[in-house]
């Protein structure tokens, strides 16, 4: 954790540009000449009031990271990544990436003015391809999931050294991502959601979110008890959820939630720490309940969301009928990406 006896009391936050660069002092850049932004951060939190209607939830809302630049909350991460890899004097980066990762590396990299290299299953839908190309990254499909993916990023590590921004393999990118936990805490008033539901491939943004509530503990920003935090997977992919509940592992398969296809998650062990201590849980939904998540979600708010968003909503119906969550608490979702960029999934 940074020492951050010279940091900002949080009244100076009003005063701030609405990016999550509001943060700088928590951030691990030094100087602001290096910040690579394209205005990421400071994503809305949506009231679900006809869902909250329909199923009687009295306090359920969604953060909108679809918002974001590339449309998806990589683009946190990555800008962090990017600007520090900038002070540090990098010049070429490569990823291996379900997606949404491959476009928001491209597109930094681009703004940096370096060379990126972008590691993707070919089954990826083609608008993710060709938003790598757009921004003039290397393209390469791999016939496999992002694990195969990230075995080949390894290798051409080895032999020309570029800088490997993997998931947790460097520890940048998970800095970008705790602004979401900031930007919650600040969205509440400086109190926290009573469960929070993730969707969970690698698991960067839940290990952020909860490093951020850590953080704001110490400064005292916030005070009382943090959210339940809840990973959600596919049951096509589910790592994680089997590892929490000590169940047989069974083959892994693709899913319609690209970002959810991870079979095996380098911060396993801190997720599970992050479960644990949270009181929160993990959780695996259908891929038919996540592609009618998508839709009821799209006719009953308006709002486009990626696989990975409906199938929290998903979750979500499942654990208040198992009574694990309750519905007059303070239930927040995640929506980590936008769903224009899943239409290939889809037959409307």
């Amino acid at each position: 954790m940074y020492d951050f006896s010279g940091g900002i009391d949080r009244s100076q936050l009003k005063y701030r540009k609405n990016s999550m660069w509001r943060y700088f002092e928590m951030l691990p850049v030094q100087s602001p000449d290096n910040i690579i932004s394209l205005g990421e951060g400071m994503t809305p939190v949506l009231p679900l009031k006809n869902l909250s209607k329909n199923y009687g939830f009295s306090q359920l809302e969604m953060k909108e990271e679809g918002l974001n630049p590339t449309g998806s909350f990589k683009a946190r991460g990555i800008s962090m990544a990017i600007s520090k890899a900038k002070e540090l004097g990098v010049n070429s980066c490569i990823v291996p990436t379900a997606g949404n990762a491959g476009g928001a590396l491209s597109a930094y990299c681009a703004a940096a003015n370096m060379q990126a290299t972008v590691v993707m299953p070919s089954h990826t839908p083609k608008i993710f391809q060709d938003e790598c190309k757009l921004f003039g990254a290397e393209l390469i499909l791999v016939d496999g999931l992002i694990d195969q993916c990230a075995r080949l990023v390894k290798k051409i590590v080895q032999e020309n050294g570029t800088f490997d921004i993997s998931t947790l393999k460097e520890p940048y990118r998970l800095e970008g991502k705790k602004t979401m936990g900031y930007e919650i805490a600040e969205h509440y008033n400086w109190t926290l959601p009573d469960v929070i539901l993730y969707p969970t491939g690698g698991g960067t943004g839940l290990i952020g979110i909860w490093k951020a509530f850590q953080e704001m503990l110490a400064l005292g920003w916030i005070e009382g008890k943090l959210p339940r935090m809840i990973a959600v997977q596919s049951a096509n992919c589910s790592p994680l959820v089997q590892a929490f509940h000590k169940q047989p592992e069974h083959p892994f398969k693709g899913s319609i939630a690209n970002g959810l296809a991870v079979p095996k998650a380098f911060g396993k062990d801190m997720i599970m720490e992050t479960l644990t201590a949270s009181g929160g849980t993990a959780i695996a939904v259908s891929e038919e309940s996540i592609e009618h998540g998508v839709r009821e979600i799209g006719r009953k708010e308006g709002i486009n969301v990626a696989p990975e968003g409906a199938a929290v909503w998903e979750a979500l119906k499942i654990l208040t009928d198992k009574g694990a969550i309750d519905k007059d608490e303070k239930i927040l979702l995640l929506n980590t990406g936008s769903g224009y960029k899943y239409f290939e999934n889809f037959t409307f």
